[in-house]
């Protein structure tokens, strides 16, 4: 949906506390490596004694390879001296690729399906239970000073909660100079703990004139002078040097290359994570961040442990875990079968990680090479089989996860018989006598006749069923507890997928323990 420029918009909540000078610690040239951060833990090379701060900023449709593309020296210079992660969105119907639903996911840290926000009416919107990160700041360290400010009224209207300290709407005559100004005058003179704002020309020229034009890269290069305008405002700060500052940019959807949002274009679903500060490594690239990690990544900064209570899908960016099905990226391939993938995306394996197996003695012959048994895949290529049949829902996977797609499968001329193929995890240690837990990201979608198995086989003996879905069951965490017999002393987990031109099943994350 096109917003144009924001209504005007007034002062929301209290008036602007008394400035003070504070200052800001950790340029954009000098964050990485300045401690463990994401943490909010201390390293030699940053004294304790600092105060963590947090800077995000928010450029509205806005996608990281036109970012490249642009002269945009302030941005490349926080992605040289930090992160850089490509984050890929949802699409309906779990939500439109709109700001209603971008801004919500990024500021509260868990997506659609839980802050119910899904287009930019946010009707039906639950976001009394997940709300956003600045007010979890004011519940938990009331302390500390909060602010945001955005050019698009609805994100301090409806978004952000009323216990922020302050949150302003930009006036529409204004826009995001006013905004830029803003915010320049808390870092620069005031005591923000946690700032936010929203700039909005970036999506205006998007609407106007498309993703592709050189309108667009324009305006990424304006919003790169005022992103300037901010890190100057953070280092000119008289007390900059006893500060510890996290400053994180981010986007709520990308642009069609003619132009708009809102629907499952590869494109329209693009957003990003750029994060610079202590912890971060120079020059850093990662493929399993998540957009929902902004949220959690800021309070972890600022020493707020959250609550399991909270139920938030972010990680901080400092607590990556290692997945046995991301080992295989590097053997990621580009399209056999597929047509409309680029030669240029690597993403889909046969070969599994180390421990693991397909098993395919029932599979049937033939068909899309890709998808003939269990596969490995990512995001950017499972997606682009097939818009819109909701493998773009598949919002818990990280980086590389495993697919059995029936479906695509079956969309090959020489196809034989039916799909049935099972994947088979290593031999994992139990104490006999016990329980335990059976963890992993599920992603399944359901058709008559299709079969989708857990399995369990402790020691050598014979799996037994532990799970059988019969109904479509999406992103979602799984979490099964098993209980092991007397003196067993291993575990094999296998998922068997079967069906004949039915839906698919995608997992990742599966550990025992």
């Amino acid at each position: 949906m096109r917003r144009g420029i924001p209504r005007r918009s007034v002062l929301i909540g209290a008036a602007t506390v008394p400035l003070a000078a504070t200052g800001l610690a950790g340029t954009a040239t000098g964050h990485a490596g300045a401690a463990t951060a994401a943490t909010g833990t201390a390293s030699p090379a940053t004294p304790a004694a600092k105060r963590p701060k947090v800077l995000v900023i928010g450029l509205d449709g806005a996608m990281l390879h036109r970012i490249r593309d642009a002269e945009a020296p302030h941005l490349k210079r926080l992605m040289a001296d930090g992160l850089a992660a490509p984050s890929s969105l949802y699409t309906a119907p779990m939500a439109r690729t709109e700001s209603g639903p971008g801004w919500s996911t990024v500021l509260t840290g868990v997506w659609p399906d839980k802050h119910k926000v899904r287009d930019n009416s946010f009707s039906g919107a639950d976001l009394g239970t997940y709300p956003d990160f600045l007010t979890y700041v004011e519940r938990e360290k009331p302390a500390l000073r909060t602010y945001a400010v955005a050019s698009w009224g609805p994100i301090p209207d409806t978004i952000i909660s009323g216990e922020v300290d302050d949150k302003v709407a930009t006036p529409g005559e204004e826009y995001d100079a006013g905004t830029t100004e803003r915010a320049v005058a808390q870092l620069r003179d005031g005591q923000p703990d946690a700032l936010f704002l929203q700039l909005d020309n970036v999506d205006h020229a998007g609407h106007e004139s498309g993703g592709a034009s050189q309108e667009y890269l324009d305006a990424l290069a304006g919003v790169d002078a005022q992103v300037g305008e901010l890190l100057a405002a953070v280092e000119g700060r008289p007390s900059y040097g006893e500060e510890d500052w996290l400053i994180m940019v981010t986007a709520d959807h990308g642009h069609t290359d003619a132009g708009g949002h809102g629907g499952s274009d590869w494109n329209e679903r693009q957003t990003f994570v750029i994060a610079n500060g202590p912890g971060i490594a120079a020059g850093s690239e990662r493929d399993d961040v998540r957009l929902v990690d902004v949220a959690a990544t800021a309070l972890a900064h600022l020493g707020i442990e959250a609550d399991p209570a909270w139920k938030l899908d972010g990680v901080p960016l400092g607590e990556k875990v290692a997945d046995a099905f991301d080992s295989v990226r590097g053997e990621l391939e580009k399209a056999v079968d597929e047509t409309g993938i680029a030669p240029s995306v690597l993403g889909w394996t046969h070969t599994a990680p180390d421990g693991w197996k397909v098993d395919n003695a029932r599979m049937g012959g033939g068909g899309v090479t890709e998808w003939r048994g269990w596969s490995f895949t990512t995001d950017a290529f499972w997606t682009r089989t097939q818009a819109d049949q909701r493998r773009e829902l598949n919002v818990r996977s990280r980086g590389v996860f495993a697919v059995a797609d029936p479906d695509e499968w079956a969309d090959g001329q020489d196809t034989e018989g039916t799909f049935d193929s099972t994947l088979v995890s290593p031999a994992w240690k139990v104490t006999g006598g016990t329980t335990a837990t059976l963890s992993f990201v599920s992603h399944y979608l359901h058709d008559p006749g299709q079969t989708a198995q857990v399995l369990v086989a402790y020691d050598d003996g014979e799996p037994r069923t532990v799970k059988t879905y019969g109904a479509d069951a999406v992103a979602r965490h799984e979490k099964l507890t098993l209980d092991v017999p007397a003196g067993a002393s291993s575990a094999r987990v296998s998922f068997r997928c079967a069906g004949d031109n039915t839906w698919f099943w995608a997992l990742d994350a599966v550990r025992l323990g």
